[in-house]
């Protein structure tokens, strides 16, 4: 069955159960909860779901499990194509035992969300090239998600959390991506806080990555470049830089609270923002009222005449 078909299928299935439950996209969405756009892309086989998608629409519809079974069996990507220079390190990650990293401004590509990842590829490219790179990220996912999946460690710099990408929304959305998935046995996430004094930080982003054969590498991005050094010396001060700062950061449980404290202040400005938007909308509807009022033509009334007095 052609990739676009798979996708197709799993939103028909999901289509079928929404609409037996008398349900709109917009309801299924706050019952999640994501985006209805989120949703309608998903049924028209243009959106690839989480398994946690899958898993809550099966609790939500009461469907015996059947949509996390089907996504399951689908071939996702089955062509996917990566940038030149980020190749090798797409290979690396299908086949690495353990992954630690360190990541500032912007949340790894591995724990992003598909709306965040457009969001961010959205100030670079357009169109299908923006489609396959969203598709291209999300497919280095899977391994890392699956049952029994390498391990992977990961430090935020607490700018990941606070630099909007795209919307209040998609923030909102993003960190309760990092909640879930941070519940996972082989993924540990946590904060390294702004306020913290004395933390000392690596001077840039940075990847270490142990394949299966135990060579290990120190991967670091500068602009469209990855950089890759196997020096067992350079491995190891950096191993130890990322072992102090882990240590000195935020617990996991920790993390989760202040990621927690973040995504409702999003979840407030995007409430806060859609209340203002209905209010100026009808601040809006009254002016045109107005003007309206205003530039209707005048007709005149008939007013009644002075009666005139008997002689």
């Amino acid at each position: 069955m052609a990739p676009c078909a798979t996708a197709a299928v799993f939103g028909e299935v999901l289509r079928h159960f929404r609409e037996a439950a008398m349900l709109t996209q917009e309801g299924l969405a706050r019952q999640i909860p994501c985006d209805r756009s989120h949703v309608a892309r998903v049924e028209g086989g243009t959106r690839v779901p989480q398994d946690t998608f899958a898993k809550t629409c099966d609790e939500l519809r009461y469907t015996v499990g059947v949509l996390l079974r089907l996504w399951a069996k689908i071939d996702w990507y089955p062509q996917v194509e990566h940038p030149d220079w980020f190749r090798r390190r797409a290979e690396m990650d299908e086949e690495s035992v353990a992954l630690r990293e360190y990541q500032e401004r912007v949340i790894p590509g591995l724990l992003q969300t598909a709306d965040y990842a457009q969001s961010l590829f959205s100030l670079l490219v357009a169109g299908e090239e923006l489609e396959e790179r969203v598709r291209a990220r999300l497919s280095r996912q899977q391994r890392f998600l699956a049952e029994g999946g390498p391990s992977y460690i990961v430090v935020l710099d607490e700018s990941c959390l606070r630099n909007m990408i795209g919307s209040p929304a998609v923030m909102r959305d993003q960190c309760a991506h990092l909640l879930d998935i941070g519940r996972r046995p082989n993924i540990r996430i946590q904060v390294a806080p702004a306020a913290r004094l004395g933390l000392f930080r690596p001077s840039g982003s940075m990847s270490l990555i142990k394949l299966p054969d135990g060579h290990e590498w120190v991967y670091s991005e500068s602009l469209d470049r990855g950089h890759f050094n196997d020096d067992p010396a350079l491995f190891a001060r950096h191993s130890h830089t990322y072992d102090v700062l882990r240590a000195d950061a935020l617990s996991a449980p920790e993390s989760a609270a202040l990621i927690s404290d973040v995504m409702e202040r999003y979840e407030h400005h995007d409430r806060a923002r859609t209340q203002r938007g209905h209010v100026d909308q009808e601040h809006l509807q009254r002016r045109q009222r107005r003007q309206l009022h205003r530039n209707s033509p005048r007709l005149p009334r008939n007013r009644p005449r002075p009666r005139q007095q008997e002689p």
